[in-house]
């Protein structure tokens, strides 16, 4: 159990790090990893040692994630009080730190499916076989998805504009 524990603390800056972007909120974030590590340590006799611990843990983290958006969906959004004031904001001077805020809000608009394919292989680093079984999809389909979110990701980036048909999905925190 403690090498097992052991193995889990490693992985927990990725998937905290997977999280945040999957998200876009960090409090969000914490949650979901929270909740993927308890389920987890309950549900540890499923995991075969066989099989990477990582790519186990991001695939529990994943169907949690997919569960709660299905969650959200069926209920009315809620607007924190936190949200309802407006801070006066600084914008960035350095052109490293405005590329990557303009990468985060071009992921928001990439649909769950892409985002996710995406930040798995070009973010986290895992292989598109590794990805495949986090995403529970074939080969296939993972590398369609890729190529439709680096697509769509130049798009928005390059032209400031959502993919055809496409609306702003959720907002980028």
């Amino acid at each position: 159990m403690t090498k097992f524990l052991d193995e889990i603390e490693a992985c927990i800056p990725a998937l905290r790090r997977y999280a945040g972007a999957l998200t876009g909120n960090w409090e969000h974030a914490d949650d979901l990893v929270q909740d993927a590590l308890e389920r987890a340590i309950r549900k540890q006799r499923l995991w075969s040692p066989s099989g990477s611990l990582q790519s186990w843990l991001f695939k529990l983290q994943t169907n949690i994630y997919r569960n709660d958006l299905r969650r959200q969906k069926r209920r009315p959004p809620l607007t924190l009080i936190d949200d309802l004031t407006v801070d006066p904001s600084i914008p960035p001077d350095q052109p490293a730190r405005l590329a990557l805020a303009e990468t985060k809000r071009a992921l928001a608009y990439l649909p769950d499916e892409q985002r996710q394919a995406l930040l798995l292989v070009a973010l986290e680093g895992f292989s598109y076989k590794e990805a495949t079984v986090i995403l529970d999809i074939p080969q296939g389909t993972l590398m369609s998805r890729l190529g439709r979110a680096r697509k769509n990701l130049r798009q928005i980036i390059d032209e400031g504009l959502p993919p055809k048909g496409k609306k702003h999905l959720r907002s980028a925190k």
